[in-house]
């Protein structure tokens, strides 16, 4: 069957003398692992685009028993070229990648992940000033877009407050032995960010240490509630940005 969609590249490898296999996430077929040929020769037409987190129009042949489907034409909907040039934009983009690669099965289709991804590397892309904070943004949009979402009954922001890793519930107590205690610029970060879509969020005063800590705090929620759950490659650039 010939297909016609869009596809977000979440990796690529080079594969024999001239070809590549890219792992992609596409509109029509989740995640699914694409073959290009020939892409490494210089004048071939798939040459130069394939990059990680590019967005493409992408016909490919797709047969449901193979592994690994033939790509036979791309062409570029969203290029992220210019996140090479800027190291802070590269490192939220690669974490995010890398964590939507977790969250979506091979072959299982979800469009509000797929649209989710593609408004963020074009807003991320074009954003004229770049947030540390926006990948414990992405990870709180997509737990809830996975229905996973944390939850909270506060309407202001205590001095001592608690992540319940069990049930996602933020509150005033620890529920159990596996919670995190807060800072208040945590909390204010996570009771915006689950109100709204506001850019005040990055302006919560988040210092570097404590943004790393809710990070973590995050992976150890999809950890808990995502079977197979594994760390991130990309932390380490991330956490050089930091």
């Amino acid at each position: 069957m010939i297909v016609h969609t869009q596809a977000i590249i979440l990796r690529v490898i080079d594969y024999q003398e001239s070809s590549k296999i890219l792992t992609v996430l596409s509109k029509e077929h989740g995640k699914i692992a694409l073959i290009a040929k020939g892409a490494k020769k210089p004048k071939n037409k798939l040459s130069g685009i394939l990059e990680i987190g590019a967005v493409l129009d992408v016909v490919y042949y797709y047969k449901s028993s193979r592994g690994v489907q033939t790509l036979t034409e791309a062409s570029v909907f969203y290029s992220t070229s210019s996140f090479r040039k800027d190291f802070q934009r590269a490192a939220v983009l690669y974490s995010t990648l890398e964590l939507l690669s977790q969250l979506v099965h091979e072959h299982e289709v979800n469009q509000p992940i797929f649209e989710f991804a593609v408004n963020f590397i074009e807003w991320l892309g074009d954003s004229k000033e770049t947030y540390p904070s926006v990948f414990a943004y992405v990870q709180l949009r997509l737990a809830e877009i996975t229905g996973i979402g944390l939850v909270s009954a506060l309407s202001v922001i205590p001095e001592i407050s608690y992540l319940n890793i069990s049930s996602g519930n933020i509150s005033e107590q620890s529920e159990d032995e596996l919670s995190y205690k807060l800072t208040p610029a945590q909390t204010r970060f996570l009771i915006i960010a689950m109100s709204g879509k506001s850019k005040n969020i990055f302006k919560t005063g988040l210092e570097n240490g404590e943004l790393k800590q809710l990070v973590h705090h995050l992976d150890v929620y999809f950890k808990y509630h995502i079977e197979g759950y594994q760390e991130r490659r990309s932390d380490s650039i991330f956490e050089q940005m930091l």
